[in-house]
């Protein structure tokens, strides 16, 4: 079949024809390699323990499955993860490749199908790749290392111990006999992979990729020109495009339709219902619909315009953004759930010299990445291949063989650039959907699009939160009680039936797990039934708790009188490990899933980034009228983040951000030029949250583009970001990068704005509170 599928590599991945392993063996020089080998090594494997290996499919560090040399000397490294602007598509080989000792300008990265048996764990979400796969890849890129000095040693009837790799070729230090990549390709790939006990690993002052921020990223001229391929590119031969009308009310169901006028539009060939039998807990189940099939799909769109439609809009059609507030302040002011219970807050509270409160809330906010969600599906000879832009390839083909009835070896899943993610493409519904139109167009290739409204009014929104905090202070001003009261419907009323309150995982993103020097703590969760879909956000929960904490412990500063970094530090208090089995937090997931004892809560890392931030921000400097400097910080995804924003308001209340500094300690920082942007790329998004909503009106969502749904643009966009990284050995287990830069930039940007202009916003989006 001839696809015009994602470009990836402009040379081919040559896999060399393998010799069998008796074969080989049968060179005593082979044998004699093999022996030295075992005698002179030092053995290594992981230098510290993450939750990589207890993710679906765990962790695989075999070089025959990431590496294949071909005899020219080009190296192809198979990227696993999925590739959506973090540049981990370039992060991760780059770690094989420094390892490997391989020049980069002869490398190609080749981008792997949906095969967590083949390549592990495949969900690229939770800021996860690079904590979990750094070290693996550096047990892939050693061990070919070691499989080309072994193949050149047995080539010269030399010992192992007088051969080194080096920048492309192996050398043979005594005679200086040097003998290229490709000239060992063959021999090498043949090898079986060496025991991880006899890697030896580069020291950290002879890296010359890892750390350095010297690799661009590997597809960026493409990407900028517009020569990569999305999901969007993608063509097959009498391809078939469609777009479904959706019930506009989640759970709803078509009572009745008329496709005439839709059949009259030219280009349209078919009408037909997608029947779902949607029921909560669903997963990631599509909505079902009418799907409206053409030659084009702006020929779909004009059809499904032309559809007359009659929904039954089901249970959540009273579903009102403004009623559901008025809910969610009401548990707010009332006792929850207790989830983390630290001293006798009610006594500390009741002795308290003075005691105050607040109330924050943040709305249901979309993903709204740059390309909508699209997926492109065909099923042919009880095969099924689909292309799609997925965070998840694998659960996502799991889910395709399960709605086809057919064995997961007979479904294929390519993996698209992602036009963005934040998340929403961890959900598989609308490649489900290409699938379930393809098998009802008898297999024929069909590209399901989503448009800018399918997105935003079908979404599987980040949660809505309200927050109400109280401080009790003793006489001295310092805080001995403090409670937090978070109502939030969960993103796991998608799997099981609604629990109603935020969970394990939740809870551990910024609510139960603050680290503050306050005896007294006590974290309550209340009751919020999920009435749209809640799903994945960049940062996830992490928004709204640190949006609470940090706006009202710079309310306190403000209430003593004390400057706001000088209190965020004392109340973050002395270095120290936070000890959470004595706070009752033993569940697993409160820690992003990785062991606590690599990943503890270090408040001497939290403070340093505060010090560093404000330090690279000049804090305390004077600033013109309507000029304001705010200060927040928070950990989130094993990585320590702190921001200060400085903004200016004009007379007319007019919003400019003209200067971001954020330092963050995120362990080894392995790319230090993607972390950069990352961080910069927070600072956008932060903004973005700052400004957006998504409201519900009769079960609707209210917003469909970007003219009612805003999200930062050139004109209104922070403009100076700068990013300060804390630098660490490679033994200071690699963090999350991905989304820890974003929970912090909302508190310090509104804490700007108050000192700016004394106006404190703790409701989103910001509306008419300040004109952007």
């Amino acid at each position: 079949m001839n696809v015009r599928a994602p470009r990836i590599s402009s040379s081919p991945c040559v896999r060399l024809e393998n010799v069998s392993r008796r074969q080989f063996l049968r060179s005593t020089a082979a044998v004699a390699a093999f022996a030295l080998a075992a005698e002179i090594s030092s053995g290594e494997s992981f230098a510290y323990e993450t939750g990589g290996a207890q993710m679906p499919h765990g962790l695989v560090n075999d070089p025959h499955v990431f590496v294949s040399i071909d005899p020219s000397g080009i190296v192809s490294i198979t990227a696993h993860r999925s590739e959506m602007g973090t540049g981990i598509r370039t992060s991760l080989p780059m770690v094989v490749a420094d390892e490997l000792e391989a020049d980069w300008s002869k490398v190609r990265i080749v981008q792997a199908p949906g095969d967590e048996p083949r390549y592990g764990n495949q969900n690229t979400d939770g800021s996860r790749s690079m904590r979990h796969f750094f070290q693996p890849m550096r047990q892939v890129g050693a061990a070919m290392r070691q499989m080309l000095e072994q193949a050149a040693a047995i080539q010269w009837g030399v010992p192992l111990s007088e051969v080194q790799a080096t920048n492309h070729e192996v050398i043979h230090r005594p005679t200086g006999r040097k003998l290229r990549y490709g000239e060992l390709a063959k021999a090498a790939m043949d090898l079986p992979a060496p025991p991880v006990e006899s890697l030896k690993f580069k020291p950290d002052n002879a890296f010359r990729y890892i750390g350095h921020g010297n690799v661009p990223m590997y597809d960026l001229f493409d990407i900028t020109v517009g020569k990569a391929q999305y999901g969007y590119d993608i063509r097959l031969p009498g391809m078939k495009y469609a777009v479904i009308a959706r019930p506009p009310v989640v759970g709803g169901r078509i009572k009745s339709y008329d496709a005439t006028d839709a059949l009259r539009v030219p280009g349209v060939e078919k009408v037909l219902e997608l029947k779902v039998s949607w029921a909560p807990p669903a997963a990631y189940s599509p909505l079902g619909g009418i799907a409206v099939v053409a030659t084009n799909t702006w020929a779909a769109i004009k059809g499904r315009e032309a559809l007359k439609l009659d929904w039954e809009d089901g249970e959540n059609g009273g579903y009102d953004s403004a009623g559901y507030r008025r809910q969610m302040a009401e548990r707010a002011n009332k006792p929850g759930r207790v989830e983390r219970n630290q001293g006798d807050f009610d006594k500390a509270f009741a002795a308290a010299t003075k005691v105050l409160s607040a109330e924050y809330y943040v709305p249901h906010l979309a993903q709204a990445s740059m390309e909508p969600l699209v997926a492109t599906a065909t099923i042919r000879n009880g095969e099924c291949e689909v292309w799609a832009p997925l965070q998840d390839p694998f659960g996502a083909r799991e889910a395709f063989a399960k709605l086809l009835e057919l064995p997961i070896e007979k479904v294929k899943v390519n993996v698209t650039l992602l036009g963005g993610g934040f998340g929403r493409k961890c959900q598989s519904d609308f490649a489900q959907e290409a699938v379930l139109l393809s098998k009802a167009l008898d297999g024929a290739a069909v590209k399901l699009a989503w448009t800018r409204e399918d997105d935003l009014h079908h979404g599987f929104y980040h949660t809505v939160t309200y927050s109400r905090l109280d401080a009790g202070l003793d006489s001295s001003g310092k805080v001995v009680a403090w409670r937090h009261r978070s109502v939030a419907p969960t993103l796991f009323a998608n799997f099981k039936p609604d629990p109603k309150r935020e969970q394990s995982i939740e809870l551990g993103l910024g609510l139960a797990d603050i680290a503050l020097d306050v005896p007294n703590v006590r974290v309550e969760t209340g009751e919020a039934a999920a009435l749209t879909r809640i799903g994945w956000f960049r940062s996830v929960n992490n928004i709204p708790h640190a949006f609470a904490v940090q706006s009202f412990i710079a309310e306190l500063a403000h209430a003593l009188g004390t400057d706001p970094k000088d209190f965020l530090l004392e109340i973050i208090g002395p270095p120290r490990k936070l000890e959470l089995e004595k706070l009752g937090l033993t569940d697993p997931l409160w820690n992003y899933g990785d062991p606590y004892s690599t990943y503890p809560i270090d408040t001497g890392r939290l403070a340093n980034v505060v010090s560093l931030a404000a330090s690279r921000a000049n804090w305390g400097r004077s600033l013109p009228k309507g000029g304001g400097l705010g200060i927040a910080a928070h950990r989130s995804f094993l990585s320590y983040v702190a921001t200060v924003v400085e903004v200016s308001v004009d007379s007319q209340g007019k919003l400019t951000i003209p200067r971001v500094e954020t330092a963050i300690d995120c362990g080894f920082a392995v790319n230090p030029e993607r972390i950069r942007s990352q961080i910069e790329g927070a600072a956008v998004m932060g903004f973005s949250n700052f400004i957006g909503e998504i409201s519900f009106a009769k079960g609707r969502a209210e917003q469909g583009n970007f003219d009612n749904y805003p999200v930062a643009r050139i004109d209104n966009a922070p403009i100076n970001v700068r990013v300060h990284i804390v630098p660490n050995g490679s033994d200071v287990p690699a963090g999350g990068v991905g989304e820890p830069g974003v929970p912090p930039f909302l508190p310090a940007l509104c804490n700007a704005i108050f000192a700016a202009t004394g106006k404190r916003t703790r409701s989103l989006p910001a509306g008419d509170q300040i004109r952007v």
